[in-house]
């Protein structure tokens, strides 16, 4: 299984309770949120972990080289640093790119938590997207399917109900995106999946896990809480 991970971002809105690292570095309690993703991400069945960086790459990469990599021996590990920010579909594209991947491949949001569904997704039928039912989804916004297909997506927007949303974890093939260059900028949830959406071809699958997005101060520390009181499903 191989893994595309998205940590090139900002994290701007935690920088009131992680400012001194990039986001996927944030401390929970004596490890890193990547030490428990890594753990996590391996449970479930990766075996090439693959690193899209750009803000703070090279932090992240000195935690990788020093800390995952020589935990991980069986694991392969690469990483693409974007010279400049190319948004979600053109940094997953630059990762195809680069390193040549040809055939089916996961991403995901290197800031989102899920328990476990990657090694279910895995053998879907790609594209396919992860999606989770949350009891709030004016955070997220939302995702309409039928059957296993999305059918439109909703913007985020102040409505508190329950729904679908987007879980941050996507089945991919390289064929998805040989239409695009690889420095082309965009991004993959406001162009690429509703271009798929459009064109009736893209598939989804319900997850029933944990699922939290570290990305405000509120969600970190239900995380932090969640090691504490070893409800992770991890320790």
């Amino acid at each position: 299984m191989k893994l595309v991970i998205l940590a090139g971002g900002r994290g701007t809105r935690l920088k009131s309770v992680v400012s001194e690292v990039p986001k996927v570095l944030a401390p929970i309690g004596k490890k890193s949120f990547l030490d428990y993703q890594a753990k996590n991400w391996i449970n479930q069945g990766a075996k090439h972990l693959i690193f899209s960086l750009n803000y703070e790459a090279k932090k992240i990469i000195d935690h990788i080289e020093k800390k995952l990599v020589k935990k991980y021996k069986s694991i392969t590990f690469d990483y693409i640093v974007e010279e400049n920010p190319l948004d979600t579909g053109g940094a997953i594209n630059l990762v195809i790119k680069e390193l040549g991947l040809k055939g089916k491949f996961l991403a995901t949001n290197a800031d989102t938590w899920l328990s476990d569904g990657m090694e279910y997704l895995w053998n879907e039928t790609s594209p396919c997207l992860g999606v989770i039912k949350v009891k709030d989804i004016s955070r997220y916004g939302e995702v309409f399917l039928c059957k296993k297909k999305v059918i439109s997506f909703k913007e985020k927007n102040n409505l508190q109900k329950s729904g679908y949303i987007n879980a941050g974890v996507f089945l991919f093939n390289s064929k998805d995106f040989h239409n695009y260059s690889s420095k082309k900028i965009f991004s993959l949830e406001k162009e690429f999946l509703p271009k798929l959406v459009k064109d009736g071809e893209l598939n989804a699958m319900k997850l029933e896990t944990n699922f939290i997005d570290i990305g405000i101060p509120e969600d970190y520390n239900r995380f932090c809480n969640w090691i504490r009181q070893k409800k992770a499903g991890i320790l």
